[in-house]
């Protein structure tokens, strides 16, 4: 499983941006794809996911109705819209694969999102 993130960068408060997440290694019959953020100084922390067979998805509080999870199952490829965008959104934001099991096992290399204010 290789992952890798695109689409972060500098945007200011209230604007959007959408993250990319290919994953261009082997799939899995029943996986969940996740989003995660770790802000400077902080631990990391979910911000959403979605099961890949189902598109059942799930969001932290933080994000509930300004971030949105999808998929291309054709491209292999997991998405995070997110709209208005605060400060506190600020970190290096991760895609995971969680391949059925307790934990993400496979993670990309992570991508900076900067809100400035």
């Amino acid at each position: 499983v290789q992952l890798a993130e695109s689409g972060g960068g500098l945007v200011q408060a209230g604007g959007s941006l959408s993250l990319s997440c290919a994953n261009s290694g082997r799939t899995f019959g029943s996986y969940t794809m996740g989003w995660f953020r770790q802000a400077p100084g902080k631990e990391r922390e979910f911000v959403a996911s979605i099961r890949w067979g189902t598109g059942t998805t799930s969001y932290a509080d933080s994000v509930k109705g300004r971030f949105t999870v999808s998929r291309d199952n054709a491209k292999n490829t997991v998405y995070l819209q997110m709209n208005s965008l605060k400060p506190e959104d600020t970190a290096a934001y991760f895609c995971a694969l969680n391949a059925g099991g307790i934990s993400f096992d496979y993670w990309g290399q992570g991508t900076q999102v900067t809100v400035s204010s």
